[in-house]
């Protein structure tokens, strides 16, 4: 089973998928030829997005220390809990896979070890469903056979100066000196290193986002097109879908990059400084439609575009000004009050700039591609496209 249907490339894979080749990012057109038995089916955000919450509710009924990786991944931390929970460390994680396998219908990989790095080699050590404990004494049985780029957070340029330097397995990277380490390696891959050696050096980012360094927004639409309205109302409609996350978080920005990606994958992109800071569409495409024009290129199909929102900063429109720049930026603010609190009633986009229609009117794949997941196709009383309840259904046949 394979999903990534209505992008067109693969989001995720099943075991027997995988063992036949399968990779992410594989078009689904060589799926077929490796393996044409596979089921493809569109991604279903909006139940991963249930399961998720519910995922990260179910473990913080035993600890509120956790770091929420990933949409089906985080970190927690379980020191001192023994006592109040009148278990060990190894029979509280083990109640805790069982309530995830059981109340979620879906089994887990669960590592418990004495920091992240040698916790997320514990939890990959018996997938798909496995409980893995490394105590400090017995790591180095676990990192002896362990090639360096499984070790979380080394990638491919760190694995390949290690390997320049005859260093091989995890085991043999943690075993190198200090001021080796220090010497070719920068601070990153160092504090791995400390860990690999049984010190606790990341802490655990347990808070939600409070702020952003930039905002990116991209999208991919189907069947590819060179009609500049319908490309432009796509990057129009993921202006304002970033621009709704700046107005959350009370931010604004000084500086956007835009870029339209082509039917072959080659990205054209453009830097724009803005005059002042804000977090309104309206000032931003301002300045985009000019340098819209300039990176389109007629003839050419785009499959997606996209914005980079930079140079963030804390909102303010306050300040007087001589040429009323400050009461247009007061009635813009007044003005997505409302929008926003619309959009919080009735649905995202519910009240949208006129520069998207074309984005908002038709779908956002067409054919195939635009096959919908059964849980938005089968809707209870009541529900709309855009409004459903907060129930992830299950929808298959069971034999």
């Amino acid at each position: 089973m394979v999903t990534g249907k209505e992008r067109g490339i693969v989001a995720s894979m099943s075991y027997e998928a995988k063992a036949r080749g399968v990779t992410r990012g594989m078009r689904l057109s060589e799926i077929r030829k490796r393996c044409p038995e596979a089921v493809i089916l569109p991604s279903d955000y909006e139940t991963y997005s249930l399961l998720s919450k519910r995922f990260f509710a179910i473990v913080r009924r035993y600890t509120p220390e956790v770091e929420e990786y990933s949409i089906d991944e985080c970190f927690c931390d379980l020191t001192g809990l023994r006592r109040p929970l009148r278990m060990s460390y190894l029979q509280i994680a083990k109640r805790i896979k069982h309530a995830l396998d059981t109340e979620l219908g879906f089994t887990f990989a669960v590592g418990l070890a004495p920091n992240k790095v040698v916790a997320k080699i514990a939890s990959k050590w018996q997938k798909p469903s496995g409980l893995t404990a490394i105590p400090g004494k017995e790591l180095h049985r676990y990192l002896a056979t362990l090639p360096v780029e499984h070790v979380w957070g080394i990638g491919h340029q760190t694995t390949a100066l290690l390997h320049k330097h005859g260093v091989k397995t995890a085991l043999h990277f943690a075993r190198q000196p200090e001021t080796w380490v220090k010497k070719y390696f920068s601070k990153p891959f160092y504090q791995i290193w400390q860990e690999l050696n049984g010190a606790f050096i990341f802490e655990l980012v347990t808070g939600e986002h409070d702020t952003y360094h930039t905002l990116q927004k991209v999208k991919t639409f189907t069947p590819a097109s060179g009609n500049r309205d319908v490309v432009f109302a796509q990057l129009a409609k993921n202006i304002e879908n970033a621009c709704i996350k700046l107005r959350k978080y009370q931010l604004a920005i000084e500086r956007v990059l835009i870029f339209l990606r082509s039917q072959d994958f080659h990205d054209t992109g453009l830097e724009i400084d803005l005059s002042g800071p804000t977090s309104f569409p309206n000032d931003i495409l301002r300045v985009v439609s000019p340098a819209f024009d300039d990176l389109f290129a007629p003839g050419t199909l785009y499959r997606a575009t996209g914005v980079i929102l930079c140079k963030l900063s804390e909102a303010y429109y306050g300040q007087l000004d001589l040429f009323g720049e400050v009461i247009r930026l007061q009635r813009l603010s007044h003005l997505y009050e409302s929008v926003d609190t619309l959009r919080e009633k009735y649905g995202k986009h519910t009240v949208f700039l006129g520069a998207s229609f074309l984005a908002h009117t038709h779908t956002q794949h067409d054919g195939e591609r635009g096959h919908l997941p059964e849980r938005q196709q089968a809707l209870l009383p009541g529900e709309t496209g855009r409004k459903r309840l907060g129930i992830p259904l299950f929808m298959g046949d069971v034999h």
